[in-house]
């Protein structure tokens, strides 16, 4: 039996045994109101009482009486079924049966007309514990002060332990999938891109609250990402008076050197350092909060140590090591201040300053088969500096229904790229010396007006939303001796995208049914201008309107058991960077380059889920489907005579993810407890023949792939004496398909333990991630007259030491 089949049969066989389990609903905070009148003149009634019972045994959960107005309000009540007792002097005592659900914080019963001799109805609030994986039909929230073998490094460490969640190449994959739209506070930024993902592993996971994972995204959300939603909430506080927390972390990375380099080239980095000081201070005083959160990350980094051996159809054979050594100082300051100007309306204003300063020191040297001979060597410095700008605006009006809300935003962002590559080409003849200069300025406007009404039993949420983005960019190319510099591929171009939006959703909730319906509908204008005198591309643009629904329905078994299914249609558009003009040299000898005739991938996507919970302990099963059109992938691809390979992002057909998660959760004791995800699936991509254009044109063609794949996550949690609690969580990454290739199977072992000190104000944390060093990307790919593997070395194992304190 192969080993490839022997891996298939044992993952069948996981999914077999957890098939048997699901997952439960975490308890929502719901606030339910109305209003209460005579049911003769219509009048309203103030100061009616109104006292919330179990249906089951009539048992006193909660009650109020109306206001001046007659409108009532109940909250902190668990999901369940309830008798609303109104009673009134000179009325009859009235009894209505209400049911309270999980998936909105508000319900409205609208008017309660009573008779002289009857009684009146009020308002409902639910809450409850927030669950360690909080499942309610549209996300999954996680709480990042939990996530202790990971605390004092960047967001994107953080989200290698999190369900559903996997990293490859430094892109988070929801399910195998990387068209994920990353979102801060529910907005897209520069800091995390607008449409694909960047930064997230220079944003500190100090700063963060939680992370929410939404993998069947409503219409609310823009359309793009078709694999789902990360969102990322950053930290706020709002309690009186003057309040905070600081922490400092500090760590080092690449313990030891885990393969020598090949001769002739500079160290590696070794022994890394990683500094991390953070503060979040507020006050609040009346109607005023004031905000403001302070970070900064310094790591020094072997970012990249890929060996690659290289294999011509000519038989040359090419030994090569791509090693960069990164230096990263980011820097994020927020601030703001929410004013309360009255009972019904606020607003809020606030401000991120985002600066990340990169420095490539790296070598890549080129020897023959039997490494007799060095061909080259490139030793180049890479000085980027991001800065990113943020105003934000929003105003809220209550209404005086609660949870009845008129929301209106102006977001405004600015991105500075400034790149300078330097690279040193040593040829056993000659020395020259190769620079270009990359500036790209990029500016956005969001405009949002969002509108929430609550129901008796649901919502109705609606808006609009506007986005200009434009962002010129400027290359330079300044070539030396026997460069590969194409110097007639430089100079300028602008991206401008135009976005108009409008959305609509209904959810609704019963005793037996939950539904969600919405329709968002969006009209799109890219336009590239190219510089006329480029040699290859031309000016290019497209615009569509297209309707993105979604439907989402569940059935209620019992109050343990509950099967939905879910249906999305989304969209992922080229980014800049896909597009972008210019040859870029990450490589001496693999050049990337974007492709301004790119156009959208659309995805539709089901899901079918089965979720069941108990005292202790929970777990949810999905099957889903995704299958795309115009799929957006990378080819590499050679232009004889040149051994050059040039990678540009091309539409090719058809692709589908077809695959099973489950997500088991389980508290065995008051020491002990853990969760466990496993995602299996199926990825497949159509054969498919392409036309390059850069440098010259030449077609590229490619067989049907397919892989079976998944991962499996393990979290195990101690609670011992001394308010200590240890961490340990286990990493699986089986082998999957990427572009042209396959990457091999991936292990890692993170551990983190933390103490509570000083009354629980302060709190000292250990952790070390892949405490084996076993992180080593393995690739094979088979390109278009070429194929090669690679054993990428680069720092996984680093260990932290951290201390905050909160006031």
């Amino acid at each position: 039996m192969s080993l490839q089949k022997a891996s298939k049969k044992i993952l069948y066989f996981l999914i077999l045994q957890l098939s048997f389990f699901s997952i439960s609903n975490a308890q929502t905070s719901v606030t339910v109101s109305g209003i209460i009148k005579d049911k003769n003149s219509k009048a309203v009634l103030p100061f009616v009482n109104v006292v919330l019972k179990t249906e089951k045994d009539s048992s006193f959960v909660s009650g109020t009486v109306t206001n001046e107005e007659g409108r009532f309000s109940l909250s902190k009540v668990k999901s369940g079924d309830y008798l609303l007792e109104v009673s009134f002097i000179g009325y009859k005592t009235t009894k209505q049966s209400l049911f309270v659900g999980n998936l909105t914080e508000y319900l409205d019963i609208k008017n309660i007309e009573i008779d002289e001799e009857s009684t009146s109805l009020q308002e409902v609030v639910v809450t409850g514990k927030t669950a360690e994986i909080s499942e309610k039909m549209d996300k999954k929230t996680f709480s990042l002060k939990d996530n202790i073998s990971q605390s004092g490094g960047s967001v994107l460490q953080a989200m290698q332990n999190l369900p559903s969640v996997t990293v490859q190449d430094g892109k988070v994959q929801l399910r195998g999938n990387d068209k994920v739209t990353v979102l801060i506070d529910g907005k897209q930024t520069a800091l995390t891109g607008f449409g694909n993902q960047t930064g997230l592993d220079n944003i500190p996971a100090s700063a963060i609250e939680k992370i929410e994972i939404i993998n069947n995204p409503s219409a609310k959300y823009d359309a793009n990402g078709n694999a789902g939603i990360i969102n990322i909430i950053y930290k706020k506080n709002k309690k009186d008076g003057f309040n905070g927390k600081f922490g400092f972390t500090t760590g080092v990375g690449s313990l030891w050197v885990r393969k020598e380099n090949l001769p002739t080239i500079r160290p590696q980095y070794t022994f890394t350092p990683k500094i991390n000081p953070s503060v979040s201070l507020n006050y609040r005083k009346n109607k005023v909060n004031v905000f403001f959160q302070g970070d900064y990350l310094y790591t020094e980094t072997l970012n990249k140590n890929e060996f690659v051996i290289r294999n011509y159809d000519n038989g040359e054979v090419i030994n090569s090591q791509l090693k960069r050594n990164r230096n990263t100082h980011f820097t994020t300051l927020k601030s703001g201040f929410d004013y309360a100007i009255n009972d019904e309306n606020s607003l809020t204003i606030s401000g991120l300053f985002g600066s990340e300063k990169i420095i490539d020191r790296g070598d890549q040297p080129f020897f023959n088969s039997d490494f007799s001979q060095r061909n080259r060597l490139w030793q180049f410095l890479e000085d980027e500096l991001k800065t990113t700008i943020m105003a934000t605006a929003s105003y809220q009006h209550k209404f005086k229904e609660a949870g009845h809300l008129l929301n209106i935003g102006l977001n405004y962002t600015f991105h500075r790229e400034d790149e300078k590559y330097f690279y040193d080409n040593y040829l056993p003849t000659s020395t020259g010396t190769d620079a270009f200069k990359l500036l790209s300025d990029e500016q956005v406007y969001d405009f949002n007006f969002d509108y929430i009404k609550p129901l008796k039993y649901g919502r109705i949420e609606t808006g609009i939303k506007l986005r200009n983005r434009n962002i010129p960019t400027n290359m330079q190319f300044i070539p030396g001796v026997n460069s590969v510099l194409d110097t007639n591929a430089g100079g300028w171009a602008t991206y401008k995208e135009l976005i108009p939006a409008v959305y609509g959703n209904y959810i609704f909730e019963n005793k037996k049914w939950e539904a969600e319906l919405g329709l968002r509908i969006e009209y799109v204008k890219i336009q590239y201008e190219v510089n006329p005198n480029h040699i290859v591309y031309q000016s290019d643009g497209y615009n569509y309107t297209q309707p993105f629904p979604n439907l989402r329905l569940a059935y209620k078994i019992n109050d343990n058991n509950k099967v939905s299914v879910f249906y999305n249609r989304r969209v992922d558009r080229p980014n800049e960077v896909d597009i972008r003009i210019f040859p870029k040299y990450d490589d001496a000898e693999i050049i990337k380059v974007g492709n301004p005739a790119l156009r959208p991938q659309f995805t539709n996507s089901i899901e079918l889920g089965y979720k069941k919970s108990w005292e202790k302990g929970s777990l949810y099963n999905a099957i889903y489907h995704r299958f795309a059109d115009g799929t957006i992938t990378r080819i590499s691809s050679t232009v004889p005579p040149s051994n050059l390979i040039y990678a540009t992002f091309q539409n090719v057909n058809k692709s589908y993810n077809t695959g099973i998660e489950m997500v088991l959760a389980q508290e065995i004791s008051k020491l002990y407890s853990f969760n466990i995800n496993l995602n299996a699936y199926r990825n497949q991509i159509d054969a498919f023949t392409v036309e390059n254009k850069y440098p010259t044109t030449h077609t590229f063609s490619a067989d049907k792939q397919e892989i079976y794949s998944g991962n499996i996550k393990l979290n195990n949690t101690f609670h011992f004496p001394k308010n200590i609690d240890v961490q340990l969580t286990t990493i699986y990454l089986a082998p999957d398909i990427i572009p042209q290739g396959k990457i091999k199977s991936r292990f890692s072992l993170d551990l983190g333990l933390k103490k509570a000190i000083q009354k629980g104000k302060g709190e000292l944390f250990f952790n070390a991630t892949d405490l084996l060093n076993t992180m080593i990307i393995k690739k094979e790919i088979n390109g278009q007259s070429f194929n090669y593997t690679s054993n990428d070395y680069y720092e996984t194992q680093v260990i932290r030491l951290g201390y905050s304190y909160k006031f």
